[in-house]
C-alpha cells in the first residue's frame, strides 16, 4: 500500500492534517468506532478535562489498532466530535501530536456536537486505518 497526501494549500500544515489522502492498493482497511475517554470497563474518565479525554481516546484508538496488528502510522482519516470545539482546538496538539509523530498526517474533520453517549464525555474520535 502507498499513501499520497493531497493538499492544494499549505495552511493545514500548522494543524497536522491533510485535505485528502490517496490510498493505493491497501491489503486491509480498519474502521475504528468512535473512541472516548473510557477505561477498560467503559466508564468515563477525566470529566471536564478535554486534554486528558483526548489523550485517552487516542490511547483507545491505539489499543484497537494494536489488536488488529496496526499502529497510529496506519491512520488515514480521523473524525473528531467535540462538545466544546474551542477546547478541542486548544488541545489540537493532543489530537494529532502522537499521530503526526508516527509520520502520519491523516485527513481529518472536527465537528461540534451537543452531547455524546455520557454527559461526562467531551470528545469522541473515529479513525480509519489502512495497510
Amino acid at each position: 500500500m502507498t499513501t499520497n497526501a493531497i493538499n492544494p494549500w499549505n495552511w493545514q500544515d500548522d494543524f497536522g492534517f491533510s485535505h485528502g489522502i490517496e490510498v493505493t492498493a491497501p491489503k486491509r482497511i480498519i474502521e475504528v468506532s468512535g473512541q472516548c475517554a473510557t477505561g477498560p470497563d467503559g466508564a468515563p474518565q477525566a470529566p471536564g478535562d478535554m486534554g486528558t479525554q483526548i489523550t485517552q481516546a487516542i490511547d483507545n484508538i491505539e489499543a484497537v489498532l494494536k489488536k488488529a496488528g496496526m499502529d497510529l502510522s496506519n491512520i488515514v482519516r480521523i473524525r473528531v466530535f467535540a462538545t466544546d470545539v474551542n477546547a478541542a482546538l486548544v488541545n489540537w496538539g493532543e489530537v494529532l501530536g502522537r499521530i503526526n509523530a508516527a509520520d502520519c498526517r491523516p485527513a481529518s474533520t472536527l465537528v461540534g456536537t451537543t452531547a455524546l453517549f455520557h454527559p461526562d464525555l467531551m470528545v469522541e474520535i473515529e479513525a480509519t486505518a489502512a495497510e
